[in-house]
């Protein structure tokens, strides 16, 4: 049974952005649909999307929404990026288990295949 992990990198203000974290979600959602395990990761300037997902008002609030279990922000970039707020108010899981951020070397060795955005 596949494993992967979808890191978001991108943020929303880049032209890139919305096709990054929509293309993410839609992987997650067909691991979901297959009953594979997958973790949804915000790293990077990717912590800014949760302050526009969670909107109840955003055109891809349903497809996050689905996925919201996953999903996972990185401490330190959370912090840089100044969305603190927003993931408390989301009370999403933060990771920090490489010098503040999510360890990519442990997901690995838990067998995900890792999948950046």
């Amino acid at each position: 049974m596949p494993k992967a992990a979808f890191v978001v990198l991108t943020g929303p203000d880049t032209p890139d952005g919305r096709s990054h974290v929509v293309n993410a979600m839609e992987a997650a959602r067909e691991f979901d649909e297959h009953g594979d395990e997958f973790q949804l990761i915000f790293d990077g300037a990717g912590t800014q999307w949760v302050r526009e997902l969670e909107d109840e008002n955003h055109k891809y609030h349903h497809l996050y929404a689905g996925l919201r279990d996953a999903v996972s922000v990185c401490d330190y970039c959370v912090g840089a990026y100044e969305v603190d707020d927003a993931v408390d108010d989301a009370d999403i899981e933060r990771r920090e288990e490489f010098d503040g951020h999510p360890s990519i070397h442990s997901l690995i060795a838990e067998g995900y295949e890792i999948v950046t955005f």
